[in-house]
């Protein structure tokens, strides 16, 4: 397939080829649309929404924009003119939708993975060599690659997400609190890829090719050669892409599977959430980078890879910009805590999000929310610990000391001034009962999140 560079309208084209003109204007202009059959969520006449038990199901089709269950009462895709590459929405960004509290957008995300530059730049050549159909290969991505071919990208500085937005919520204004209500989340393909790359992770060298404390420089992954760089990548980086297909297990469960020597394989259970879901947070007059690159969560959210953050969990942004500006990239169809070899299985999905402005003295949101990340599950609260969030270091204070302290400080606020405890008692619960997990190791500013079972807090007496 041709991969020389495209302007705007042959990307237009190539997706209208797709969709067919209807169904291209339908997407371009983001306009409302009913929902499907077969939603894992039903909106309900009322504006409510009854979220569906978190469960994973491929859909019969692949799901090219525009095509198959959308759920949302308006839809945004991912076309090159709605997304950025690398970078994340500022104040002053211009909307690709607007929107009312309390509707649901379904927004067509895209994986960045088969685009990158050590991947050719050409999904459709890279998913070809790892047994593809042409068919089931997204278009936007191919769009989406081959726009941005007209442009220059710093494989060393840019950010790797897609990042589609901004949406524009009506009434959010600085002060309040964004609600992002996850209400479901669909496989647009049925397969994934883990990558290691730039020389990141958490076992990877340092700058001059020395190992990190506490390892040799044998144990540095990817592994580096004798002259210090890193083997088997032309920019020196060693990077690994590990094309993870998506297999039905027993039950209906669905696995991402990886090989295991030369003939056995590694199955496990999808888990799809989003990576990154922010509001501007960035001023109107920041322009380039690193302010608003793509890589490190800040206050307002962005890549704060919660795996926690799936079917039916919501979470809380504090707003700083008219509208909120809502935005999303970096979709996970699986994660382990930590993040460690620098990416989850990424994977494309269509996410139907409710967003919801609350005001200081609702009670429609955590207090602590007003001024930080806070996130809540059906079964648990989740309060979100950051090294870095005001990107005062731009993003590269990795210290888990920090995030740990900062996530430990917010739970504490939150059960005192939110469920009454004494902070005394509320720190003695934390260690006995609390689980704090490490979110990422990888995104620069590192991130911790506390877990707090609601289950703990019945208000009954036990004998």
């Amino acid at each position: 397939m041709n991969t020389s560079a495209m302007d705007p309208g042959e990307a237009r084209e190539l997706l209208i080829s797709g969709l067919g003109r209807r169904g291209f204007l339908r997407a371009a202009t983001a306009v409302t649309t009913a929902g499907a059959a077969g939603a894992a969520t039903t909106l309900l006449s009322s504006g409510t929404a009854q979220a569906a038990q978190p469960t994973t199901a491929l859909p019969k089709e692949i799901l090219q924009p525009g095509k198959g269950p959308i759920h949302g009462k308006h839809y945004v895709p991912s076309l090159p003119e709605q997304i950025r590459w690398g970078y994340v929405p500022s104040g002053g960004s211009r909307p690709v939708l607007r929107m009312r509290s309390g509707e649901s957008v379904t927004v067509d995300t895209v994986s960045h993975e088969g685009l990158l530059e050590d991947q050719g730049r050409d999904p459709a050549a890279y998913f070809k060599s790892q047994g593809v159909p042409a068919d089931r290969v997204l278009k936007d991505a191919i769009a989406i690659a081959r726009d941005y071919n007209r442009t220059t990208r710093d494989f060393d500085v840019d950010g790797p997400h897609v990042v589609t937005g901004p949406i524009h919520v009506e009434g959010a204004q600085p002060g309040d609190v964004l609600k992002i209500e996850i209400l479901s989340l669909l496989p647009r393909v049925p397969y994934g890829v883990v990558s290691s790359r730039h020389g990141k992770g958490a076992l990877a060298r340092q700058a001059g090719g020395s190992a990190p404390a506490g390892i040799t420089l044998d144990e540095v992954m990817p592994p580096v050669s004798t002259d210090g760089r890193s083997t088997g990548d032309p920019v020196h980086y060693g990077n690994v892409s590990v094309f993870t297909p998506v297999r039905s297990g027993g039950g209906g469960v669905l696995n991402g599977v990886v090989p295991l020597g030369t003939s056995g394989e590694v199955a496990f259970p999808l888990n799809p959430h989003m990576g990154m879901m922010g509001v501007a947070f960035a001023s109107a007059d920041a322009l380039t980078a690193p302010v608003l690159n793509s890589i490190p969560p800040t206050l307002g959210g962005g890549n704060i890879d919660i795996n926690r953050l799936q079917q039916g969990s919501t979470l809380y942004l504090p707003v700083f910009a008219e509208g909120a500006l809502f935005y999303t990239g970096d979709p996970h169809m699986a994660m382990g805590n930590g993040e460690v070899a620098l990416t989850a299985m990424e994977g494309s999905l269509r996410t139907t999000f409710r967003l919801t402005v609350c005001r200081q003295g609702s009670g429609d949101a955590p207090s602590v929310a007003f001024r930080y990340p806070f996130a809540e599950t059906a079964d648990a609260w989740v309060a979100v610990g950051l090294s870095d969030p005001d990107g005062g270091q731009n993003g590269q204070i990795n210290d888990l000391n920090i995030a740990m302290r900062r996530a430990v400080v917010n739970a504490l606020d939150f059960l005192q001034h939110d469920l009454g405890m004494d902070r005394a008692v509320a720190y003695a619960y934390l260690s006995a009962a609390a689980d704090f997990e490490v979110s990422q190791v990888v995104d620069r500013t590192v991130g911790v999140h506390g877990v707090i079972p609601k289950a703990h807090f019945t208000n009954e007496r036990h004998a």
